[in-house]
């Protein structure tokens, strides 16, 4: 299909009209069983074109899924036509710039591809997972699945570009729900649980040693004490650190928001252009980089979708803030470098910036030193609430799972843990960062932003983190 579709699109384009395609074809399987009974699997096949026209200094855009010559021919008259719509109307810096000459590929690697399992074994495999997921009849729901997307994508351009990649990413999920004396509590594996790779993640993952270990905890938790309120330090698991990351770093540094795109809609960002260079965003210990080439996380890829080669960079180095998440036309509007993150949630979306796989870099202080630091103090895993003000600057997380520490050691079980900060304060408290005993790669599976709204996968990968003096509380408050 693809190289009917190269050699159509070569014949289709006027000659002198400057133009990109970009060919997506994303196949998706959901397995599940709940309550140790079998859920209907769920297939999804979605194959369609977005053909991008620089006219006049103007863009336009067309998606179809109709990939044969006259579709094509027909998409590109319409782009053209926006093109000619928006020339002279264009916000600077957009536009007229030309599309990539780049060629290459990316393909994920896999020890064990999910096509190498048949459904029937899968299904087998999960069903053992949720059975193990009950061993009280106090486990009142419980549920184990399995989500693989595998996209294979083409990008043309009329520059001679042309960029081919496939990428496969796997979500697992476990959940057992305890309900005992009014009480009410989830454990989970899961949500930020996402990886690219074949079906031996699971092994990698830690999925299939979890059961027993999810359905105690949230034994635990119904007869847990509330979590106390106070001010005090705070040690997130890296679970809980990934949506910390995603909120209070990542929506915050995209170059789009803060020159104002997303004000009406996802909100904007407390992050400023003139920051970049000399704000103190954290304290000395926090590294964060964008890292494409990161093994087995969910955003890896060689090239963006608009074809811009992906390199490792330094967002923030030693707490100093360096650079934003800008693609090519935001670093050409703000004046300010960026990193190859223009990323389309599917074919018929144009890129703009996105979080890719955003990562806190390691530190030298095991699990058990960071516990160690603390005189009195809460461990928080899990997030099952969250919430942050229009500007991703003032934020409020809950948690699945608390411990509270007293004298440098883990102590009781505690429930509904909950925290509150400012983002510009916040990270500036980080007075410790875990090593690779507590490194974990993640993400989010569900990334929403712009209108019309893209939800993408984003990775991050990220050490359990000590904070001074957070703001604890307890879910009744």
């Amino acid at each position: 299909m693809l190289e009917a579709i190269e050699r159509d699109f070569a014949g289709a384009v006027p000659a002198k009209v400057s133009c990109s395609l970009r060919v997506e074809r994303t196949t998706e399987e959901r397995l599940a069983v709940r309550r140790n009974a079998a859920e209907p699997q769920r297939r999804r096949l979605n194959t369609g074109a977005m053909l991008t026209v620089e006219h006049k200094g103007g863009l336009g855009y067309c998606a179809t899924t109709d990939l044969s010559l006259a579709g094509l021919r027909r998409a590109i008259d319409e782009a053209m036509a926006w093109a000619d719509a928006s020339s002279g109307r264009m916000i600077a810096g957009l536009g007229a710039n030309g599309f990539t000459a780049a060629r290459g590929r990316y393909e994920t690697q896999e020890n064990k591809g999910w096509n190498d399992t048949s459904s029937a074994d899968k299904m087998r495999l999960l069903g053992e997972l949720s059975h193990r997921l009950k061993p009280d009849d106090r486990i009142v729901d419980w549920g184990a699945s399995l989500h693989h997307t595998h996209t294979e994508s083409l990008l043309l351009t009329t520059s001679g570009g042309r960029i081919h990649q496939e990428t496969k990413v796997l979500v697992p999920t476990l959940f057992a729900v305890a309900s005992a004396h009014g009480q009410t509590q989830r454990r989970s594996f899961g949500d930020s649980r996402i990886g690219q790779g074949g079906f031996d993640l699971m092994e990698t993952m830690g999925l299939l040693e979890a059961p027993e270990r999810l359905a105690r905890e949230a034994l635990l938790l119904v007869e847990a004490p509330e979590c106390p309120e106070a001010t005090m330090d705070l040690v997130i698991g890296p679970d809980q650190m990934v949506l910390q990351i995603h909120e209070s770093i990542g929506h915050p540094l995209e170059l789009d928001r803060i020159l104002g795109d997303e004000r009406n809609y996802a909100g904007t960002s407390f992050v400023t252009p003139d920051m970049f260079g000399t704000y103190r965003y954290g304290s000395d210990l926090l590294n964060v980089t964008f890292d494409p080439a990161h093994p087995f996380e969910a955003a890896s890829y060689a090239f963006d979708d608009e074809g811009t080669p992906a390199h490792k960079e330094y967002l923030i180095r030693s707490g100093i803030l360096e650079r934003p998440l800008g693609s090519a036309s935001s670093q050409r509007r703000a004046n300010l470098p960026g990193v190859a993150n223009a990323r389309a949630c599917e074919w018929n979306r144009p890129p703009m910036d996105r979080m890719a796989n955003l990562n806190i870099e390691p530190g030298n202080s095991t699990f058990a030193q960071l516990i160690a630091q603390v005189e009195r103090g809460v461990y928080v895993e899990t997030n099952f609430a969250w919430s942050i003000d229009d500007s991703r600057n003032k934020f409020q997380f809950g948690c699945e799972w608390g411990q509270l520490i007293e004298n440098g050691r883990l102590t009781k079980v505690v429930r509904n843990p909950n925290y509150r900060g400012i983002s510009a304060g916040f990270w500036r408290s980080l007075k410790g960062v875990g090593g690779s005993d507590t490194y974990a790669v993640g993400g989010a599976t569900m990334c929403g932003k712009g209108e019309p709204n893209q939800a993408i996968r984003v990775g991050h990968a990220t050490p359990a983190c000590l904070f001074a003096d957070v703001e604890v509380f307890g879910g009744g408050q």
